[in-house]
């Protein structure tokens, strides 16, 4: 019986192909915006993850200020000092490195570029996750005398020097030359939109004596162990710097601790939220093209009452005739589920492209939408599989 009813219902959705694609075109956009929105929101999720991973593992960032952004309200900046005295004063830590930087103009082969100069240790590039794509770290001697070396990002190699590898050139910045001793890897756009690879690196006492002159530290990066407990080096840093700015129990921080991971957990939690959100709106034309499903099928019952007269007169059950029609209306709307998956994956592919996050295909929301719409085709279809189930047989023959 089951097989049976299914031929008539297949047979009588294709006499009528246009009318029974356009039944389905609802629930088609509502499965394949649905699956976009999930499947883009969470590349979106997971390019936010690595872009804020980038910046560091387990990476704390302390700025002076009681706020993060540029500017820090007049309080005084870091020393050198600090970032020793926290290396040596607080367990779990993997690597410190006092950081300043200034921006200015760079000039190298008759090209120039803006861009910012990064001073800092060898212990900045372990606390940002660079990795050296060609050359070589600072020497201690460099660190110590404020040699004039420098270490580059992938953008810079791009705009002053093209295609060639740069070791051994000069970079002029400001009134002094360096020499080029390192490339590192590109890390691409930030967590913000800046330019991770626009910068030129060198040492911390060349940046103060040659550039800025001055011995202000602009941020201190620090890189926790594996396994540490953040929450206990945060208090233990906040404590032992207020103690170096000598501050009064009664005095506010004049300085703030950034956590990444908290930074990406944040970000990640907001487009997730953004995704339900959108997925949720999406997931409204599902119900609209339910209607239509409905609406069509109450033409088609009114179509074919002779139809359905007959097949009540010659012994059909009112059972079979309901089940003829919801297999109908669970037909339909199971097509343009699959029809909407396969355009789903399409527009994801595309879109995952030209937005440049991961694409990941998500079974789960696949099949619950596809299931969904199945269910939708229940739903909207008993209604007129019912009142087709409970015609009068003579009086539906009698119709014209």
């Amino acid at each position: 019986m089951w097989l049976n009813t299914l031929l008539l219902a297949l047979r009588s959705i294709r006499r009528n192909l246009l009318r029974s694609f356009l039944t389905v075109l609802g629930i088609v956009i509502g499965v394949s915006a649905v699956i976009t929105m999930v499947t883009l929101g969470n590349g979106a999720t997971l390019a936010v993850q690595n872009q804020i991973s980038s910046l560091g593992t387990n990476l704390l960032q302390i700025r002076p200020g009681q706020r993060m952004g540029p500017g820090t309200g007049g309080a005084p900046a870091f020393k050198e000092e600090d970032g020793d005295a926290i290396a040596s004063q607080i367990g779990g830590i993997a690597a410190v490195a006092p950081e300043a930087r200034t921006g200015t103009t760079v000039v190298a082969g008759g090209r120039n570029w803006t861009t910012s100069i990064i001073g800092s240790t060898n212990a900045w590039l372990s606390t940002g996750n660079w990795v050296l794509r060609s050359g070589r770290e600072f020497s201690n001697d460099e660190l110590r005398g404020g040699a004039a070396v420098c270490l580059i990002g992938a953008t810079i190699q791009r705009e002053l020097f093209g295609t060639r590898m740069p070791l051994g050139e000069l970079l002029r910045v400001k009134q002094f030359s360096c020499e080029v001793v390192g490339v590192l890897n590109t890390k691409g756009q930030g967590a913000f939109g800046n330019d991770q690879d626009d910068f030129v690196f060198v040492p911390i006492k060349t940046l103060q004596r040659r550039v800025t002159g001055s011995l202000r530290v602009n941020t201190l990066l620090v890189s926790m162990n594996d396994g540490s407990d953040a929450t206990r080096l945060k208090a233990s840093l906040t404590q032992l710097l207020r103690e170096r700015r000598k501050l009064a129990q009664a005095d506010e921080d004049n300085f703030n601790v950034l956590d990444t991971q908290q930074l990406a957990d944040t970000l990640s939690g907001t487009t997730k939220i953004l995704t339900m959100l959108l997925g949720a709106v999406a997931a409204v034309s599902l119900l609209v093209g339910g209607i239509g499903i409905m609406n069509i099928m109450l033409v088609s019952v009114t179509e074919r009452t002779r139809e359905i007269g007959l097949r009540l007169a010659i012994g059909a059950l009112e059972r079979e005739v309901l089940l003829q029609f919801l297999i109908e209306a669970v037909v339909l709307a199971a097509l343009g589920g699959l029809i909407g998956i396969a355009l789903a994956t399409g527009a994801s592919l595309l879109l995952s492209a030209v937005m440049d996050v991961p694409y990941i295909f998500n079974l789960g929301v696949n099949v619950l939408s596809f299931v969904f719409s199945a269910a939708i085709g229940v739903l909207f279809g008993y209604f007129p599989a019912r009142r087709a189930a409970r015609m009068d047989p003579i009086d539906a023959l009698r119709h014209e």
